[in-house]
């Protein structure tokens, strides 16, 4: 019976991996149908077709400017993303272990979660200045609160007998985080990781899109200013491909990350009831 169980868990996978495919397959057609409708009506003045668009983009990719300026985005784009996924995992399981401290920030972050961050760009620019500070602020700015609320709501989620455990064996407060409440909460964790990720570089390249003379969203605007439809287009279609593609990889590690934490707890034998006789 086990390997007939298994034989069928591993058909169901292998046929909602197919339907996976099958529904990215024809997202992508779709979405390319409207791009070629879109660029159709406009006729190439706001938006170019996809064939002229990766031809474009082809060419793009082979000269040494375009890899200069995805340098210093990328660049920028890990230091923010650095910055905010350590910073918020700190302090979302500060505030989680500390009741009260939570109730407190949550709050808080969440009201300056909602609050639109190009408004505070000049503020950013009077206290960074111009160049990568400021564009590193600014993504850190966009991905710092979302790490912390997933972190801070995975802790609170947390059964209290795993904290009281931790106590009980006497561990430190940094050991408590790192051997108990770190692997519990990991698949909100990867959730806090795949938002900020996106937020992050979003960040950036507002940032650069606004006061600075490298980088991808630079380049956007200068593409936009000197009407160079094909160019915009090709940025956007690159920003796009690898946001989708991190998106994906992290929607996987977390998928693997839940099966590892639940994955024993759904695999243990059930204790038999207290009045039956085995």
């Amino acid at each position: 019976m086990s390997g007939l169980a298994l034989e069928d868990a591993q058909s169901r996978r292998t046929s909602r991996r197919r339907i996976r495919a099958f529904d990215a397959a024809v997202m992508t057609l779709l979405m390319l149908a409207l791009w070629q409708a879109i660029g159709s009506w406009t006729r190439g003045v706001a938006v170019s077709p996809p064939l002229q668009t990766l031809l474009y983009l082809f060419d793009l990719l082979r000269t040494w400017m375009f890899w200069d300026q995805a340098a210093a985005t990328l660049a920028a784009f890990l230091a923010a993303f650095a910055l905010s996924a350590l910073i918020g995992l700190g302090l979302g399981l500060l505030f989680g272990v500390r009741r009260f401290t939570g109730e407190v920030a949550e709050p808080i972050l969440a009201g300056f979660y909602t609050i639109p961050k190009v408004t505070l760009y000049p503020v950013v620019l009077l206290i960074f200045g111009l160049g990568m500070s400021a564009k590193v602020a600014f993504g850190v700015m966009h991905g710092l609160v979302p790490m912390t609320l997933f972190t801070l709501g995975a802790v609170r989620g947390l059964p209290p007998v795993l904290i009281r455990t931790a106590k009980v064996l006497r561990l430190s407060p940094g050991r408590t985080m790192l051997w108990v409440l770190v692997p519990a909460c990991l698949p909100d964790i990867v959730n806090g990781l795949r938002i900020s990720f996106s937020l992050s570089l979003l960040g950036v390249l507002i940032g650069e899109m606004f006061s600075s003379q490298r980088g991808l969203g630079f380049l956007l605007v200068s593409g936009m200013a000197q009407h160079n439809v094909p160019l915009s287009t090709a940025v956007v279609t690159v920003i796009v491909i690898v946001s989708i593609a991190a998106n994906a990889l992290m929607l996987r590690l977390r998928g693997l990350t839940a099966h590892r934490t639940t994955g024993p707890a759904r695999d243990a034998p059930r204790a038999e009831p207290s009045g039956r006789q085995p």
